[in-house]
């Protein structure tokens, strides 16, 4: 927040409600107290100070820096050509949700697609479930470090957020989950939890799971999963990361929320989905009806082949993005006061160094100083102050030159 901003806010924080909304001669219109108070984002204030440096190698999205494998791109060309440029039906086309109900069954059990709806982006999908369930005054619990837009899309509607933070020791990421369960209590109307986790990589176990799914149960609490890096999963012999809909039937308190983005580096197509009780499929409609109609017709059918044919290609990109992630990880290692751990999940590494106490400090100046583009700790919440997080899904050779960057720009720092 700038000193101005910060001037403004107090300025209305002293005047009544009906002060604070109006807009006088002399007085600025301004969005409703709760849009106001959304923090902006740090990843995208530190790519900014970016802008005009040369040759700055780019850490800070959460994104691949390959395109879209061709066998996608093509569908969505042929579609295009066959003029798959019109409205669709709400909840997706009856092709895709069908294609999703037997990839999210070989996944995990049961899902027909009367459980499915499909959405424009993942991060449409999560605004879509906190409506359904969520609105004002309601209180939301959810674990931190945790990519911002979860934290603050419960706020826009008028919920109160409570964090519950993992903690960072010798095994990594860890989760008190006798501390989550104190902060769920009957007056809880919402769970969020994000595994894998973006940005520690944490992973949430199959027995932590069905400990916070038992306790949601018997106190009525929803549970939105985000679980759009399940597929980006290390764990030994495994294809996809614990969910929660292995353990919950689907006319549970629980909504899954996918993407196409990682799995199938479709980050740019803005497609995803929901796996929710069948009972809100029809109030879910309306929602997107009034967010977005629809998904794009013609997104929708790269969809399609995607999940249909696309088990090789996800197969092989988790095998890249852990050799990279292990590659990182023993670079870094070599770097004095770098504390790192691999994780089990996502595409990133959470660590601390030194100068990581300031942490959007830090990252402006490794961008200005050493053209290296990381995220601040502090853009996942004041739990991430002190670490940093790298995206690792790129070539490893722009890996290695970032770690030497790094590296210069610590020992000059000595």
């Amino acid at each position: 927040m700038s000193e101005s901003e910060g001037a403004v806010i107090a300025e209305l924080s002293g005047m009544t409600g009906a002060q604070a909304h109006a807009s006088g001669p002399h007085g600025a219109p301004n969005a409703r107290d709760a849009v106001r108070a959304l923090r902006p984002s740090q990843i995208r204030e530190v790519a900014n100070a970016g802008f005009g440096v040369p040759d700055v190698l780019p850490f800070w999205f959460g994104e691949s820096d390959r395109v879209t494998p061709p066998f996608i791109r093509d569908a969505a060309s042929r579609a295009l050509a066959d003029g798959a440029t019109f409205y669709t039906h709400n909840l997706g086309i009856a092709p895709l949700r069908e294609a999703l109900g037997r990839y999210v069954s070989g996944l995990h059990g049961a899902t027909p697609a009367e459980n499915i709806a499909v959405t424009s982006a993942g991060v449409n999908a999560l605004m879509l479930a906190a409506q359904l369930v969520v609105g004002a005054g309601d209180r939301v619990v959810a674990v931190t470090p945790l990519w911002p837009n979860l934290v603050e899309i419960p706020k826009i509607l008028g919920a109160t957020v409570e964090t519950v933070s993992l903690s960072y020791g010798p095994r990594g990421w860890t989760l008190d989950i006798e501390q989550l369960l104190a902060a769920l209590t009957p007056s809880t109307r919402m769970l969020m939890i994000n595994s894998p986790n973006n940005p520690t990589g944490w992973t949430m176990t199959r027995e932590e799971q069905r400990i916070v799914l038992d306790h949601c149960r018997r106190h009525g609490i929803w549970i939105v999963a985000d679980e759009v890096y399940e597929r980006l999963y290390y764990g030994a012999g495994a294809t996809v990361a614990p969910s929660f809909l292995d353990l919950a039937a689907r006319d549970e308190r629980v909504i899954a929320v996918n993407s196409f983005s990682k799995a199938w580096l479709m980050t740019g197509w803005r497609l995803g989905w929901i796996v929710a009780p069948a009972a809100l499929m029809d109030d879910l409609g309306k929602l997107v009806e009034y967010n977005t109609s629809c998904a794009p017709s013609f997104v929708q059918q790269a969809g399609i082949v995607a999940v249909e044919e696309g088990e090789p290609f996800t197969q092989s990109l988790v095998a890249d993005l852990r050799a990279s992630r292990d590659h990182l990880v023993n670079a870094l290692q070599g770097i004095e006061g770098v504390d790192v751990r691999a994780p089990d999940g996502a595409m990133y590494l959470f660590f601390s160094l030194p100068g990581a106490s300031k942490s959007l400090e830090l990252c402006k100046a490794l961008v200005r100083e050493a053209g290296v583009g990381l995220a601040p700790g502090s853009a996942f919440g004041a739990e991430g102050e002190g670490f940093v997080r790298w995206c690792y899904a790129c070539d490893p050779a722009r890996l290695d030159k970032g770690v030497e960057r790094l590296r210069r720009f610590l020992a000059a720092r000595v």
